[in-house]
């Protein structure tokens, strides 16, 4: 008998029992002055690459704003997708700042108006090549909106990925279990979405499979992943004076631990 087969069989009962689950409840938000923007494409991709800002906000103490560029294509479930993007925020003590007029997609004016009005030390957003059109246009406007900033304003900029694997990633960040959870829980709070596609369910597998390919991509090729069950990818770059400026020699990986945060960010 082959011996790996109870390996996958358990992995196919832990999906299907999950997938019955539910959770509930709120945390309250951290507030600080150094603060972390997350200008998301659609609310559920503050979830699925939200490992590194949920790590800076319960190692370093920062405050996690997560800013919805759109909310989708479908007006009639636009408020229904805010409703659960608060939920998901919530329940992992962030905020979520969707304006006054609340569903509208973002122009670079209001992107430059929330930059400027959270003044952050680090923006996550999608790299140029995420595939999905609105991941892609989530890119370009906050490009454009950086080079209409004062030269003078200067902050981290982290790129993300999901749809379209990233070519030379330089950050390889480590989940625990109770990380992943708590991620995994919050994306379930997206209730329609993962109704039609419990993609939620499948946030474990990518992260393995983000220790594979960032154990070369940001490691070296030929070289052996760390001893990482769960991870994932990230470019980091520093916006200043107008420009990219590059911060990194070479890729890192961030393992779990006390003040390895700190060191970087």
């Amino acid at each position: 008998m082959n011996p790996y087969l109870s390996y996958i069989e358990g992995i196919e009962a832990g999906v299907t029992a999950a997938g019955t689950l539910s959770v509930s409840g709120r945390r309250v938000p951290i507030t600080s002055a150094s603060k972390v923007l997350l200008f998301s494409p659609h609310p559920d991709d503050e979830c699925i690459t939200g490992l590194l800002p949920l790590r800076l906000m319960r190692e370093t103490g920062r405050e996690v704003i997560n800013i919805p560029v759109p909310f989708g294509s479908r007006i009639e479930r636009q408020a229904g997708r805010a409703k659960e993007l608060d939920d998901a925020c919530a329940y992992l003590g962030w905020s979520s700042d969707h304006g006054a007029e609340g569903l509208d997609a973002l122009e670079v004016g209001d992107v430059v108006g929330l930059i400027q009005k959270y003044d952050p030390d680090i923006i996550f957003v999608p790299h140029v090549k995420d595939w999905n059109s609105r991941h892609i246009l989530t890119h370009v406007l906050v490009r454009e909106a950086l080079h209409v900033m004062p030269e003078a304003f200067s902050c981290t900029v982290v790129e993300t990925e999901f749809w379209g694997a990233m070519d030379n990633p330089n950050l390889m960040v480590e989940a625990d279990a109770e990380l992943l959870a708590d991620l995994v829980a919050a994306t379930s709070l997206h209730v329609e979405e993962v109704a039609r596609n419990p993609y939620h369910l499948n946030l474990p597998a990518w992260m393995q499979d983000n220790v594979r390919r960032g154990g070369e991509l940001v490691g070296g090729q030929g070289n052996a992943a760390p001893e990482f069950s769960f991870a994932t990818l990230y470019r980091m770059r520093k916006w200043e004076a107008g420009q990219w400026v590059s911060v990194l020699e070479r890729g890192v990986s961030l393992p779990l631990g006390d003040h390895v945060l700190e060191r970087w960010f």
